[in-house]
């Protein structure tokens, strides 16, 4: 993290800017999209400006680095956007508010399992894979999904998840929104609790938002570029 305190403000000022603009052109309420500050390698003093400027959404890619910050800052709800796995899912079920990465069938069981047993109930987005080079579920298969991660105590299903390939312009991310958004609908048919469309990212969040997303993950737009992981 490069940014400093005022560098970080002038950011997210620009970041608000841009999502209430989007939402203008889209005919939206910028109070429906959330911002999800992504705070990989992100030192806490950052994690704590941007709270006290009413983030309150941040998102972490590694276990490590969740455990480290839970509870760095008042009253922040944790997302976790990295790979869910097996064998780490216990530790997500204990830190994390949201899951945005519910891919796999047995990850998602241990996650809701240790949930339940906790007493807990984790907000949980099913990542969708349009590209089919990235982690996630495939999109025809993802109604299957729907319905085991809905039946499961201890997760709440309220939406999906996805990353577009790399591209050059931000506009070459819109024809997966448009997808992702398509799909939602469908699911929704019959689990209309699924309202959530997780999209978007530094370089496109606007055209995420243009296409209904509800939850943008901005880290590098607020925070600089990233600091290599020690």
């Amino acid at each position: 993290m490069t940014a400093t305190r005022d560098e970080l403000l002038a950011n997210l000022t620009d970041v608000r800017r841009g999502i209430v603009m989007a939402c203008d052109r889209a005919g939206r309420d910028a109070g429906d999209v959330c911002l999800v500050a992504a705070s990989k390698t992100v030192s806490l003093d950052a994690i704590r400006w941007a709270r006290a400027a009413g983030v309150a959404d941040f998102g972490e890619n590694y276990v490590k680095e969740l455990r480290a910050k839970h509870g760095a800052a008042p009253d922040v709800r944790w997302h976790f956007i990295g790979t869910l796995q097996t064998n780490t899912a216990h530790h997500v079920a204990a830190l994390a508010d949201v899951v945005e990465t519910v891919a796999g069938g047995r990850a998602a069981e241990r996650l809701a399992r240790r949930a339940a047993e906790a007493g807990r109930s984790i907000d949980a987005l099913i990542e969708v894979d349009l590209t089919g080079e990235r982690a996630g579920v495939p999109p025809e298969e993802t109604a299957a999904m729907a319905d085991h991660v809905a039946a499961l105590e201890g997760l709440r299903l309220v939406g999906l998840m996805t990353i577009p390939p790399v591209v050059e312009r931000p506009e070459g991310a819109r024809p997966f929104y448009v997808r992702l958004r398509a799909l939602r609908d469908r699911i929704r048919e019959r689990h209309p609790q699924v309202l959530e469309l997780s999209m978007g990212m530094s370089l496109d969040y606007q055209v995420a938002v243009e296409e209904g997303a509800t939850m943008v993950r901005v880290g590098t737009a607020l925070f600089g570029p990233r600091a290599p992981l020690t």
